[in-house]
């Protein structure tokens, strides 16, 4: 079937922040946090969402499955190489969508065929057709990927997309897999296939960009400026490395400069903010103050010539409204003498599910503790206070039950700990430089995790005094990282929560492959 003329007026979204993004260091996700990320994505309005690399582990090829069963207005995606395990695999994640797509890949650069596969072109070719056939079996969405197509040969990317598109895949994915790409040479690069290739008009062009020298969204927009029709993109910009091109920044470019893009998505702007918190809570990975669109300083002015501009008419330094894409739509939901039933509705519209009463009883006990530490609840409270949470359920074995910290003038911290390790109470206490380092070497002392500690961040989730602070802290042994999160009106008790976390996240041995290798 040919593109006709609305597919050509449509720039497709393609979400990737539960695949490419997960493979952020520390940044795995259970299947409850990606299915209320993907819930999220529906809400937004994503056409695609990749929901995982189905082979990488059962754990991963389980959340697929649970994806694609529950969500109804966006297509669900498996990524798999171009080899019949992965196709079998991708095939049965995605079995209950009511809409699902196969994303199979290979290498075509000669220094990943030649040092990676150890395949000839006549091989990269015959095994990109077979997998492409293989997927038609499973759903009639089948997208093929020629990757590092930034260093292939054009001659035998037209050659192998010609073969692909004959077998029957309706999506052709150019990806810069290695983030090498410039503007100028990208848009020429996507403009001379969609001109070489036979029959270029019967399939949808696709690119995606990576960020290694901070020109993924730029060579995006250069791509869709020569044709491409979908774009593949992640949430605030999450992905290995230094990440993917930016949903948040395609989107409202190619909105905001409609005299320029001949296309538009069909993303509600207006849950982009919530979908960008709702990541950065779940993976840890937090926003920039300064990061367009998403960033707490986006709409910001501090200058007094810029406020005295937008007070007389806010076109003058704005060429976007902050309510448009999100911002102030964290109004006050709960508070402490809200009942059982409004917050299990309000949980519902954020898109967090919970099945069993004796759940839900638990989380209605926790946000009652909070609303008495902190007057008004807000959104991100409640998404912190779940995710601080989910990973508990099936993967707890560490669990905090008490903290005391002395921090003095002139006086070493102390810190005296109470926490359970399967069940059982342990006692630990310890000194350090300050309450949190006294905090994590108090809890050493007892579990000895000889892990190291990567990162240690704090971000505050709302305004106030009274706000919780969101901990991040980023362990990593024996080739393994995690990220663990806490949350609390107290930072010493977040820091400890989130401490634990990442020890619990070590201690489930989760093993992920990575669709690279």
């Amino acid at each position: 079937m040919l593109v006709d003329s609305a597919m050509k007026d449509r720039l497709f979204v393609f979400d990737t922040t539960l695949r490419d993004g997960e493979q952020s260091p520390g940044a795995s996700m259970t299947k409850d946090e990606k299915l209320r990320i993907a819930r999220q994505l529906e809400k937004l309005g994503v056409d695609v969402i990749e929901a995982g690399f189905a082979v990488a582990s059962p754990g991963d090829a389980d959340a697929i499955h649970a994806i694609a069963g529950a969500i109804k207005e966006s297509t669900v995606c498996s990524l798999a190489r171009a080899n019949e395990r992965d196709i079998h695999a991708a095939g049965g994640a995605i079995k209950p969508a009511k809409s699902g797509r196969i994303h199979t890949f290979i290498a075509t650069s000669p220094i990943h065929m030649e040092k990676k596969l150890r395949m000839q072109p006549d091989q990269v070719v015959e095994a990109a057709v077979k997998a492409v056939k293989l997927a038609l079996e499973y759903t009639d969405d089948v997208e093929f990927s020629a990757e590092d197509a930034v260093r292939s040969e054009m001659d035998f990317l037209v050659r192998i997309f010609d073969e692909v598109i004959k077998a029957g895949a309706k999506t052709i994915n150019v990806p810069d897999t290695v983030g090498y790409s410039i503007p100028a040479l990208w848009g020429e690069r996507m403009k001379q296939l969609i001109e070489r290739v036979p029959h270029s008009d019967k399939v949808i062009w696709s690119t995606h960009c990576h960020n290694d020298l901070g020109m993924a969204v730029a060579n995006s927009l250069a791509a869709v400026m020569n044709g491409a029709r979908q774009v593949e993109c992640t949430i605030n910009g999450l992905g290995e490395r230094a990440g993917n091109a930016s949903l948040e920044e395609i989107v409202m470019a190619v909105r905001t400069r409609k005299d320029v893009f001949p296309c538009d998505t069909r993303i509600d702007a207006t849950q982009i903010v919530p979908a960008s918190k709702l990541v950065s809570t779940i993976t840890g990975y937090p926003v920039q103050p300064n990061k367009a669109i998403v960033g707490a300083n986006a709409f910001a002015h501090e200058s007094g010539i810029h406020q005295d501009g937008v007070l007389k008419h806010r076109e003058t330094y704005e060429i976007m409204r902050a309510e448009d894409v999100g911002w102030n739509a964290n109004r006050l939901t709960l508070g402490k003498l809200s009942g059982r039933n409004a917050f299990k509705t309000k949980l519902g519209e954020l898109g967090i599910l919970i099945d069993s009463e004796e759940a839900l009883n638990a989380a209605f006990a926790r946000f009652k503790e909070l609303a008495d530490k902190k007057r008004e609840i807000f959104d991100e409270d409640l998404q912190a206070l779940v995710s601080s949470e989910s990973y508990a359920a099936e993967h707890e074995r560490y669990k905090l039950v008490s903290l005391r910290v002395c921090s003095e003038t002139g006086e070493i911290p102390n810190a005296q700990l109470v926490f359970t390790d399967n069940g059982a109470e342990r006692r630990a206490e310890g000194s350090g430089s300050g309450p949190v380092d006294a905090t994590f070497k108090a809890l050493e002392s007892v579990v000895a995790s000889e892990a190291d500690l990567l990162l240690y961040s704090v971000n505050n989730i709302t305004s106030g005094t009274d706000a919780q602070g969101e901990v991040t802290v980023r362990l990593a042994k024996e080739g393994r990282v995690v990220n663990g999160q806490g949350a609390d009106t107290d930072i010493v008790v977040a820091s400890a929560k989130a401490y634990l976390h990442a020890l619990n996240k070590l201690d489930s041995k989760m093993e992920r492959a990575h669709p690279q290798v």
